[in-house]
């Protein structure tokens, strides 16, 4: 079951905690099964005083379920995994029923040549290796994100060059193979989206809750 937190909310009074409910029953029904809910921080940021009824109601029963499936543990029926971008907002409630909290740093060079390649693997590529160099380099402080949104920035230069017309009508053929140009213009538009600051907030985080996992990053 993977799906993004924010799906669990509702405007209608009493549905987001109906939700949380249906979606750990199911998974429950389909045991065993892992539930990955992405932009967690989305439905349980640390609670405070200015927090809706509907919220509080939906976060506690959220952390009920979470106990719930922990209290079942033994039998290995259903693990939960959750992502944030945010994990300094993150309720305290919740951060004590995750025992493992792990920093998954941005893409080591070896790993964005991968994600590169794996991206234009469907594509036509005159590049060579000094050209691939350039562009790991060049992409130091991307996320993964950051480079799927590059490769499909450099991947529509060849297109445009054939002109809106054209290209409509065109196969796939008739467009140029991507060169390293092409990503160097895509790069003027598609920057790295994590600024400097945020990644020493991820650090400090990490240092205080983490669970090491920033060693896993090379």
């Amino acid at each position: 079951f993977s799906l993004s937190a924010s799906v669990l909310t509702s405007k209608w009074v009493g549905e987001g905690e109906k939700n949380v409910r249906a979606l750990f029953s199911l998974a429950r029904k389909a045991a065993p099964a892992v539930i990955f809910l992405d932009e967690i921080d989305s439905v349980l940021r640390s609670r405070g005083g200015g927090d809706h009824d509907a919220s509080r109601r939906l976060k506690t029963e959220f952390l009920v379920q979470l106990d719930g499936i922990k209290g079942a543990q033994k039998d290995n029926n259903v693990f939960m995994l959750a992502a944030t971008n945010r994990p300094q907002d993150l309720d305290d409630a919740l951060l004590r029923r995750l025992p493992k909290k792990i920093y998954i740093p941005l893409p080591s060079a070896d790993t964005r040549r991968q994600l590169i390649q794996r991206l234009l693997a469907s594509e036509r590529v005159a590049m060579g290796d000094a050209d691939f160099a350039r562009l790991v380099r060049d992409t130091d402080g991307y996320s993964g994100s950051d480079l799927h949104n590059l490769c499909g920035e450099a991947a529509l230069e060849p297109v445009r060059e054939l002109g809106a017309e054209r290209a409509m009508v065109a196969s796939p053929d008739e467009a140029r193979p991507i060169e390293m140009r092409d990503f160097v213009t895509a790069m003027r538009t598609i920057r790295a989206s994590v600024a400097p600051a945020t990644l020493r907030e991820y650090e400090v985080w990490d240092r205080e809750f983490g669970s090491g996992g920033a060693a896993v990053r090379r």
